[in-house]
């Protein structure tokens, strides 16, 4: 296990929200908080009226953001400054179990605007209830996961990058930040890292040679791994390609593949760009063109850790409609259950 990362400072690339805009994209999300309170997030209704309340944003950050959805940029993210979060509760230790999202109505629809103009909202009910809206604070007795809720060094990964429908984009906006300044988001976009690659790794890649683990809060039911079919890392276009890996949870099935998997972690290493993230900072990530993890940092429980909410978002709902269950939450995928393609190993 590595014990940090080397990058550079990504904040002085956001876009920075005056406090006038902020207040505009507050009341907004407040109306909508008043007529909806009792609504589940997952509602049609709610969820189309903060795409119509999106036009709150100012046209610099929608511009942003169409732009970003449409072509992306080298480093793969995009970082918004000084969005509204609203009164907020002490950190949950267990945010499995805090009540809905009206207790943070603000920060939610602001950041749910946000990810409307990129794509539809979505979530997996395999984690953490099928919430669109999540929560991501160090959880006791979980310090050494490497998942969101633990708090040691996350390693650099495509978010769910094991499932068959991953999200597009996702969004992490800060609530809460880490009171010791240790704990960096960091990202690694394909569009930095390529040029560092020859031809022969590149081509490697692409070979369907690799596997990765499922993440244990997808696999409820089993003791066992398990782990996806032979698939490329990248993908996609020569010049622009997709990027699907795990450095925790990807493994070549050929030396070949193993060699070029060290070598694209080397690269990604090498070019990493990343953020101690303040309050109302929101960093969006085109999860199919990024990597990302976090170093680590010292959780006290004492409602005053580091906490953020984390988004996914689709381009388009259609090719996953026949697998969501309530609204806009993705059918479990198990072991009893298994995805086409989907092996398990002991």
């Amino acid at each position: 296990m590595r014990e940090g990362f080397a990058y550079a400072d990504a904040r002085a690339t956001g876009i920075v929200l005056s406090e006038t805009e902020s207040d505009i994209i507050e009341a907004a999300a407040l109306r909508i908080a008043a007529r909806y309170a009792e609504y589940s997030l997952h509602s049609t209704d709610l969820l189309h009226t903060v795409e119509l309340a999106a036009a709150a944003l100012p046209s610099e950050v929608r511009r942003a953001l169409i732009a970003f959805r449409d072509r992306g940029n080298s480093g793969g993210t995009l970082l918004l400054r000084g969005l509204p979060l609203g009164e907020l509760p002490p950190t949950p230790d267990r945010p499995e179990d805090e009540p809905g999202w009206a207790r943070v109505p603000v920060a939610t629809l602001a950041q749910l605007m946000v990810m409307s103009v990129l794509g539809r909202s979505l979530s997996y009910s395999d984690e953490k209830n099928g919430d669109l809206v999540q929560d991501v604070s160090p959880k006791r007795g979980a310090e050494t996961r490497q998942e969101n809720s633990g708090s040691i060094l996350l390693e650099l990964h495509t978010e769910d990058g094991f499932h068959p429908a991953a999200p597009h984009f996702l969004s992490l906006l800060c609530l809460r930040g880490d009171r010791d300044g240790q704990a960096a988001t960091v990202t690694g976009g394909i569009g930095d890292v390529l040029p560092l690659l020859d031809a022969e790794t590149v081509a490697a890649l692409r070979r369907p040679e690799f596997r990765t683990r499922f993440s244990t809060s997808f696999v409820h039911d089993t003791e066992r791994e398990v782990l996806t079919p032979p698939v490329p890392v990248l993908s996609g276009a020569e010049a622009a390609p997709d990027l699907r890996v795990d450095f925790h949870g990807t493994a070549g099935t050929t030396p070949a593949a193993r060699a070029a998997l060290a070598a694209l972690e080397e690269a990604v290493l090498g070019s990493l760009r990343g953020i101690v993230l303040e309050p109302g900072e929101l960093i969006v990530l085109d999860n199919r063109r990024t990597v990302h993890g976090r170093t680590g940092f010292v959780p006290r429980y004492d409602g005053a850790d580091r906490w953020l909410r984390r988004s996914f978002a689709v381009s388009d709902l259609r090719p996953v409609l026949d697998d969501l269950g309530e609204g806009r939450s993705h059918n479990a995928i198990t072991a009893r259950r298994p995805a086409p393609g989907l092996a398990t190993v002991a």
